[in-house]
């Protein structure tokens, strides 16, 4: 085993943080969804056995912080009007929004489902960002077809406008 534990400090658990509610915003682009039992039953956790995982966070040049992960657990702690929320800060080397909606997306596939139409609206977002079928398929961990059936889902029209198609049955 390994006595010199300078190896922990690059882990965001390593640096748990309390700040104040009203510095952490919720991010837009979230496609999980929580069904209103299950929502109910994390108040509870939270009430009975206070926070136990911390809201992992990124921090912005104006000092506030968006939710990455932890997207729940900041809207109970809101209603609960608690004055400060357990954070940890990620990827402050990374700053582009496709770098954060690639590490939701990554939290949120390792613990469960998805809505699809969320899921979609990401996908074109980021193939919007010019980020290629290859990087959101490695980066969301995806399989290249399930990057191509999201892209049509609703965006069938813009996945191929950048094809040229013959214009015989044009009138």
């Amino acid at each position: 085993m390994e006595n010199n534990l300078d190896w922990t400090k690059e882990h965001p658990v390593s640096n748990v943080r309390w700040v104040k509610t009203e510095l952490i915003h919720a991010n837009d682009y979230n496609p999980n969804a929580v069904a209103p039992p299950e929502m109910k039953l994390l108040r509870l956790s939270i009430e009975a056995d206070g926070f136990t995982q911390p809201i992992v966070v990124w921090q912005q040049e104006d000092g506030t912080f968006e939710v990455v992960d932890g997207f729940h657990r900041h809207l109970v702690g809101n209603e609960m009007n608690m004055s400060h929320l357990p954070i940890v800060i990620i990827n402050q080397d990374r700053t582009d929004r496709g770098d954060r909606i690639a590490a939701t997306i990554r939290h949120n596939r390792a613990r469960g489902k998805h809505q699809v139409a969320g899921m979609s609206d990401i996908v074109q977002e980021l193939s919007r960002r010019n980020w290629s079928d290859k990087k959101i398929a490695r980066e969301l961990g995806m399989e290249p077809d399930e990057v191509l059936r999201l892209k049509q889902i609703t965006g069938l029209a813009e996945l191929f406008s950048d094809e040229e198609f013959s214009k015989a049955w044009e009138a």
